[in-house]
C-alpha cells in the first residue's frame, strides 16, 4: 500500500504501566491483514515502568503503523478531557478502533472483516464482537465476555441492562466524534461511545471471538477508583450518564433509559444498606456461564 492511500482506520490505544502486556497488544496491530491502510495512535501515559521503551521499539520497527505519544506528565489523572482531547486531535482514520494496553487482538483479519462490514452498511455507526476474559490475580477460568451465539443487530437495552461490548472489539465510525462536553464527566468511555453510536446508527455484534480482554484484580484501577470514591460510585456514574443521554437525544429512548434510572436508583439504595466496597460490580457485568460448548469455543482462540 502507498502512504497516499486512504487511511481507513485509526487505531486508539493507551497504555499505563503496562510492560507485561504492550508487547503482545501492539503484536495484534502489526500483525493484521488488510487491504487498506491503518495506524495504531499508541500514547503512553507517563509510564514508571518499561512500556514506553518498548513502544519506542515498535515505533521504530513498524513506523508505518505504530505512531507513538509520550507523555511527561500523566493525562488521565487530571479528569478534563485531556487525554480524549489528545487521542481526537490524532484521530484521522475513516473508522477508529480501541485497544487497551492491556488487552490484546488475536484474530489478524479483524479489522478487515469489520471496516467490510461498514463499509457495506453504511447505516451501522458502529461494530464489535465477542472477546475472551482472562481473569488475572485469582485462579479462575477463562469466559466469554458475552453470550452471543449469532452476529446481529444490537439493541439499545443490552447497552445499559446488560454490557455486552468488549472495549478491544470496538470500531466506529469517526464522525461519532467528538463527544459532548458532559462525556468528561463520565468514567465509562466505551459505555458512553456506544450511547452516542446508538444516537447515530445502528450498532453490529459480530460472534466471532477476536480479542482478549485481561479482568485484572491485581491493583485494577476501576475497582481502586470505586473503592475510593464510595460504594454507590459506578451506580451514581451510570444515573449521571443516563440522564445526560436523555438530554442529549431529547429523550428519544426515554422509555428504555427511564426504566434503568429506577432500576438504578432501587440499587442505589440497597448497595449502600448491603453491599461492601468493590462489590457493587456484581449487577452491573454478569457473569458468562460456561456451557461445555464455550469452553470448545474459547480453546479454538491462539490466546
Amino acid at each position: 500500500m502507498k502512504k497516499d492511500d486512504v487511511l481507513m482506520v485509526t487505531i486508539r490505544c493507551v497504555a499505563y504501566n503496562h510492560e507485561c502486556y504492550i508487547r503482545q497488544c501492539l503484536e495484534g496491530f502489526v500483525t493484521q491483514k488488510t487491504n487498506f491502510r491503518f495506524e495504531a495512535i499508541v500514547h503512553d501515559d507517563a509510564s514508571t515502568d518499561k512500556t514506553a521503551s518498548i513502544i519506542r521499539e515498535y515505533a521504530q520497527k513498524y513506523p508505518e503503523i505504530i505512531k507513538p505519544i509520550f507523555e511527561k506528565e500523566n493525562q488521565y489523572s487530571k479528569k478534563d478531557g485531556s487525554l480524549r482531547k489528545i487521542m481526537d486531535s490524532h484521530t484521522h482514520g475513516k473508522y477508529v478502533a480501541l485497544c487497551e494496553g492491556d488487552d490484546y487482538w488475536t484474530d489478524s483479519l479483524k479489522l478487515q472483516k469489520q471496516v467490510d462490514f461498514l463499509e457495506a452498511h453504511p447505516d451501522y455507526s458502529m461494530c464489535f464482537h465477542n472477546a475472551v476474559i482472562m481473569y488475572l490475580g485469582i485462579k479462575k477460568a477463562p469466559v466469554l465476555f458475552n453470550n452471543l451465539e449469532c452476529s446481529r443487530q444490537i439493541h439499545l437495552n443490552e447497552i445499559v441492562d446488560h454490557w455486552i461490548i468488549p472495549t478491544a472489539s470496538i470500531l466506529y465510525r469517526k464522525d461519532i466524534l467528538p463527544m459532548p462536553t458532559w462525556a468528561t464527566k463520565i468514567y465509562s468511555g466505551d459505555q458512553t461511545l456506544a450511547l452516542m453510536a446508538y444516537a447515530k446508527g445502528k450498532i453490529w455484534g459480530f460472534e466471532d471471538v477476536m480479542s482478549v480482554y485481561r479482568q485484572n484484580f491485581v491493583g485494577s484501577s476501576a475497582t481502586a477508583r470505586a473503592n475510593k470514591m464510595g460504594e454507590t460510585y459506578v451506580v451514581d456514574q451510570h444515573l449521571l450518564l443516563y440522564n445526560y443521554y436523555n438530554e442529549e437525544t431529547n429523550y428519544k429512548y426515554s422509555n428504555i433509559i427511564s426504566n434503568r434510572i429506577n432500576y438504578l436508583k432501587k440499587q442505589r439504595l440497597y448497595l449502600s444498606n448491603r453491599y461492601k466496597h468493590g462489590k457493587i460490580y456484581s449487577f452491573l457485568m454478569q457473569p458468562i456461564f460456561v456451557s461445555k460448548k464455550i469452553v470448545n469455543r474459547i480453546n479454538k482462540i491462539k490466546m
